[in-house]
């Protein structure tokens, strides 16, 4: 069952090309001057394939979930039972941030998460406190607790 989820980016942003190329070709027919409409077709397309990429990898490196049985963060995971505590957790200097990157992404705030072991791991999310409100429920749910 689902807890919680952000998805990183939605795929509607692939369609923001798309939009800028029809408002410059709006622009050149309510000027007056002729309308390019290969050139626009072409500049949309180009704007797709570029933020393509940029979207998946949104959605690959910074998307979280957190279910009945896991936290994900980007590509990893941790299992349930292998979450202690993420209330009154202090943050270690050199805590480990999930996910695989070096530090927290930008944009995103830091969830100090203490795993069974005792080591103390950074969780991420654009909304910290719906992610702590999740985990915590994951963790009272989970039998075996530490």
């Amino acid at each position: 069952m689902r807890l919680y989820a952000e998805s990183g980016v939605s795929w509607a942003a692939i369609g923001w090309g798309p939009v800028f190329a029809l408002v410059g070709a709006l622009a050149e027919l309510v000027t007056g001057g002729p309308v390019h409409v290969v050139g626009w077709l072409l500049v949309a397309a180009g704007l797709c394939v570029i933020t393509m990429p940029w979207v998946y990898a949104r959605r690959r490196f910074l998307s979280l979930e957190v279910t009945s049985e896991q936290l994900r963060q980007g590509r990893e995971k941790v299992p349930a039972a292998d979450i202690a505590s993420v209330t009154d957790v202090g943050t270690p200097v050199g805590a480990r941030v999930l996910g695989g990157g070096w530090s927290v992404p930008r944009k995103y705030d830091s969830l100090p998460v203490q795993l069974a072991d005792g080591t103390v791991v950074l969780a991420w999310a654009k909304d910290v406190e719906a992610l702590q409100d999740a985990l915590d429920r994951l963790v009272r749910a989970t039998p075996g607790e530490a």
